[in-house]
């Protein structure tokens, strides 16, 4: 029994991100104790993980000092969270569905630990072990990670990537992928995990393509678990398609939320599920039995951020699309698959992890994705761009052709 390492522990794939982070500290701890007029240019540029240099709005600071000294708010209770953030998010996830469902912040909502906390529990809660749960390619390894660890099987479906324009969901292959995932494999699919934008592909499902995931979800009686992390961070005037707008949707899809992304509250570890009443039940129960409440003196800051995070979350958004925009030019020409919203974005490589420390050679720390996909795995790099300016990110483009051999287009010979 000493030393052995079950299977379900054996099926995880490590996120990399954490060993980039930690060589990225090194070098940045080593930049501060550069000489004078060093430290700048030394200072690494840090694209391995999704923190952000924009800070909270300050209310959410504000909320969070008072409830420091809160009796009510260092408490176990509710355990299924503050009602007023419960309220909230209900509320909000009402608006993304453009009024079309009405969610209840008594029934129909529960405040976990963060969004990957509410994936997990609401996994738990949905899925029974050897059922298939389908995710884009690529997806965040964290979530595929969280699907094995229920005992599910990840199933893959291969995102469109197009060199210099935005990816594509497939959706005229989506019924038939489902169907052969069973006929040929022998796995039943019964959810979907999805998100829009994708992570960390930065992929968006407009309408035809949610419609699509509709159908099939109705014809063929699936539950759709919608990570909305990164919702409403949308570029070039995209519009939000919330899932459960769709007939026929809102007894079949429940809503993931995070305060981590468009609130930018990473460090206060909140976020919610909002469903109906049959799931929300059963994910409550899980939640209890994980892990227990989330933070108190985190939620009313999480809730006043909520409540005010409309033209907030726009401001964030136009800062976003300034850094896929300048990043875009810099890389022209290089295999980018390009964000349609969210704060990273992939680039195609011989080897991600060659590829990853060569350009850490140049000062930018960047995450290979082995795991994160089949077709879109361990030959493609993750960038992500929430924690740079863009002053930063200025001749970046030279600094990633130099480390991958990429010639500038401009300075390649016309044969």
């Amino acid at each position: 029994m000493a030393g052995r390492r079950t299977t379900r522990v054996q099926a995880l794939t490590g996120i990399g991100v954490d060993r980039v982070g930690a060589l990225a500290a090194q070098k940045e701890e080593s930049s501060i104790t550069a000489p004078k007029g060093r430290e700048q240019r030394d200072k690494p540029l840090r694209m391995e993980n999704l923190d952000t240099d924009v800070p909270p709005h300050p209310i959410a600071l504000e909320a969070t000092a008072k409830a420091i000294s809160s009796k009510e708010d260092n408490s176990y209770l509710p355990f299924i969270g503050q009602l007023g953030l419960r309220k909230a998010a209900a509320a909000h996830v009402s608006r993304m569905t453009g009024g079309v469902t009405q969610y209840s912040g008594e029934e129909n909502c529960v405040i976990t630990a963060g969004g990957l906390s509410g994936v997990l529990n609401t996994l738990f809660a949905t899925v029974e072990p050897g059922e298939g749960v389908l995710l884009t390619d690529p997806t965040y390894i964290g979530l595929i990670n969280r699907v094995k660890l229920v005992g599910a099987i990840p199933v893959l479906l291969p995102l469109e990537f197009r060199p210099g324009k935005p990816w594509r969901f497939p959706r005229e292959k989506l019924r038939q992928f489902i169907e052969s995932a069973q006929e040929t494999d022998g796995i039943r699919i019964t959810a979907l995990l999805l998100s829009s934008p994708a992570l960390p592909s930065g992929a968006y499902l407009d309408a035809d393509d949610w419609h699509a995931v509709a159908e099939v979800c109705i014809s063929r009686d699936l539950l759709l678990i919608y990570d909305a992390a990164f919702e409403r961070l949308l570029f070039d005037g995209r519009p939000v398609v919330h899932p459960a707008f769709f007939p026929g949707m809102a007894e079949r899809t429940i809503t993931v939320g995070s305060a981590s992304k468009e609130l930018r509250l990473i460090g206060w570890r909140v976020g919610w599920v909002v469903g109906p009443t049959w799931a929300i039940a059963d994910i409550r129960l899980v939640g209890m039995a994980n892990v227990v409440v989330p933070v108190g003196i985190a939620q009313k800051a999480a809730q006043a951020a909520l409540e005010q995070s409309a033209p907030d979350c726009l401001m964030f958004t136009r800062e976003l699309q300034a850094r896929r925009d300048l990043l875009m030019e810099e890389l022209q020409g290089l295999p980018v698959g390009v964000p349609a919203g969210g704060w990273s974005f992939v680039l195609r490589v011989e080897n991600g992890r060659e590829a990853s420390r060569a350009l850490m050679e140049e000062g930018i720390y960047v995450t290979p994705m082995d795991g994160w996909g089949e077709a879109h795995g361990e030959g493609f790099i993750r960038f992500v761009f929430s924690n740079e300016p863009c002053h930063r990110l200025e001749g970046i483009g030279v600094k990633v052709r130099a480390a991958l051999n990429h010639p500038h287009p401009e300075s390649t010979p016309t044969l």
